[in-house]
């Protein structure tokens, strides 16, 4: 807050006759509110989505007579149509302590896809309940008409809006409920313990010191995404499309012979995206057509809606998996999203908790975790990616609002293994020191981490916290196509060496390969298996 005065009041200092509005989001500002509405600010900004407390903050400490507020009465990151009741209560209670409002999204519209119209697919059934973010600013134009009526109750627009939140949605699943009702402590714990399982798997694999692999997918090549597009438009017939990704799969298991990798993948080429696929391939989610939002950079993604209870009414990758191990002696990886990325890169449903959707999606990946077990899949991959990125902004809120449901979620897909089936799961896009302890908590076998791109930083995380999970740092950023040298891989294992004993060293990429071409992968996976060989070997001697 120091920091944030100091900057504040050189620039209010020198507004001059220029009105200023401070825009806040993603959560309320209970630390500093009374300081905030205090400095010459014209106008400030509020979240009443994502803030839980931001109304009560309001009636305790009141306003200043000559501030607007801008009140985020409708959700800038979700698709869900807005509930009109709701909101004209609060804006009710709102002008009891502030005088002058003027109505707003919770933040910016980035985050929701452009509109609604270009949806063909999407009945009205289910379009008349979302609201992508040309809707929204309609559902702020309707908001204010509502609000400026001296009788809002009796709008068209409120009784419309009133009539379809008294609808019923049809999204619910008996079984479903049921199943999650059931849970017991005993269903998010693995047995036997993560030290003992170590040895039975050591014993199970008799894997090399420094086993290598990758994360899991291999270039989707223009031919991987014709073959993909093509079967979409109903160009080619399922059996062409099935032979063509056997095709592929057979190609790399052989490539991954030849270059010398220890634990094999299949290539992930059946999957335009880690979450859609399975989104796809479980009931309960709606899919757009054209609903693109930013996820970095210039890529953008079509997240799934989570439109109902969600379950798993066939298996989703047992078929290309076993295909791939029927292939080669050696261990190939069974590799699936888990249920906290599912949750975080689609739109969650507003009317049951994150916590209980994520336990519904945890329940769905079980099965598909054991059906691959039971198919003589030993290894298993669970991947993470997002884990980080629904922490609340708030540290003092990270455990009883996200971590703990999250780090449940993840325990309660892989609980029910075998003591020899080996979990892996992986991580990226993020900074991993403030949660390690809580990653570690995940009681994974296995945990692969981006970790080039921060200069292995994470490496001394890991000693320090003590961490008990076999880890694979990324020895080489595979976000750039420069093939990495064997010298510098091998530069890269002697630091982790340094803080992680060899015996739990795994080497690995960064991350999956799909965005990189054939003459960048082939070579940089050859060099990296020829630096683990050359560090095993002096390990050995």
């Amino acid at each position: 807050m120091i920091l944030f005065t100091k900057l504040y009041d050189r620039i209010l200092s020198e507004k001059g006759k220029s009105r200023v509005l401070l825009q806040t989001y993603f959560g309320d500002i209970r630390d500093c509110y009374s300081k905030v509405i205090a400095m010459p600010f014209d106008g400030i900004g509020l979240d009443f989505v994502e803030g839980q407390k931001t109304l009560e903050i309001v009636k305790n400490f009141g306003f200043f007579e000559d501030k607007t507020l801008f009140a985020g009465i409708v959700n800038g990151k979700n698709i869900w149509r807005n509930n009109y009741s709701n909101t004209v209560n609060l804006i009710r209670e709102l002008g009891k302590y502030w005088k002058s409002v003027v109505l707003s999204t919770s933040c910016s519209l980035l985050h929701v896809p452009f509109t609604l119209k270009n949806e063909s697919n999407l009945s009205d059934a289910y379009k008349k309940h979302l609201a992508f973010a040309e809707e929204k600013l309609t559902e702020l134009s309707e908001l204010k008409r509502i609000l400026s009526n001296s009788d809002p109750e009796s709008t068209t627009e409120y009784r419309e809006n009133e009539k379809l939140f008294n609808e019923l949605r049809n999204c619910g699943n008996a079984n479903v409920q049921a199943a999650l009702s059931a849970l017991s402590q005993d269903d998010f714990i693995r047995h036997p313990d993560f030290e003992e399982r170590e040895k039975i798997q050591k014993a199970e694999f008799n894997l090399p010191l420094l086993p290598t692999t990758t994360i899991g997918s291999f270039p989707q090549t223009a031919d991987v995404k014709a073959n993909r597009s093509n079967y979409k438009k109903g160009k080619i017939s399922f059996e062409q499309y099935v032979a063509f990704n056997k095709g592929k799969i057979s190609e790399w298991i052989a490539l991954q012979e030849k270059i010398g990798l220890d634990v094999l993948v299949h290539g992930e080429f059946e999957r335009n995206d880690m979450v859609e696929y399975f989104g796809e391939n479980l009931d309960g989610f709606l899919f757009t057509e054209k609903a693109w939002v930013q996820s970095y950079g210039t890529r953008c993604v079509k997240p799934p809606i989570v439109w109902g209870d969600i379950s798993r009414s066939k298996p989703m990758t047992i078929d290309y998996s076993v295909y791939a191990q029927s292939l080669t002696s050696k261990y190939v990886k069974g590799m699936l999203t888990g249920p906290v990325t599912i949750l975080n890169w689609s739109f969650p449903r507003e009317d049951i908790s994150l916590k209980d959707c994520a336990f519904q999606i945890a329940l769905a990946i079980r099965d598909e975790v054991l059906d691959l077990e039971a198919s003589g899949i030993k290894v298993i991959q669970i991947d993470e990616a997002a884990l980080r990125e629904k922490l609340p902004l708030r540290k003092s809120d990270w455990h009883s609002e996200y971590l703990d449901w999250a780090i449940p979620a993840f325990r309660l897909v892989h609980s029910g293994v075998k003591p020899e089936t080996q979990i892996h799961t992986h991580m990226c896009y993020s900074e991993f020191a403030d949660i390690i302890k809580d990653i570690d908590d995940m009681d994974a076998d296995v945990i692969t981490f981006e970790a080039a791109r921060s200069d292995l930083s994470i490496v001394k995380t890991l000693k320090e916290c003590g961490f008990k999970t076999e880890v694979g740092p990324g020895v080489y950023d595979i976000h750039s196509p420069r093939i990495p040298s064997v010298s510098e891989i091998k530069e890269a294992l002697l630091k982790m060496l340094d803080e992680i004993p060899k015996e739990k060293l795994w080497v690995n990429p960064d991350c999956g390969l799909k965005t990189r071409g054939n003459e960048e992968t082939i070579p940089s996976l050859e060099n990296l298996v020829i630096a683990a060989k050359e560090i095993r070997k002096s390990l050995s001697v």
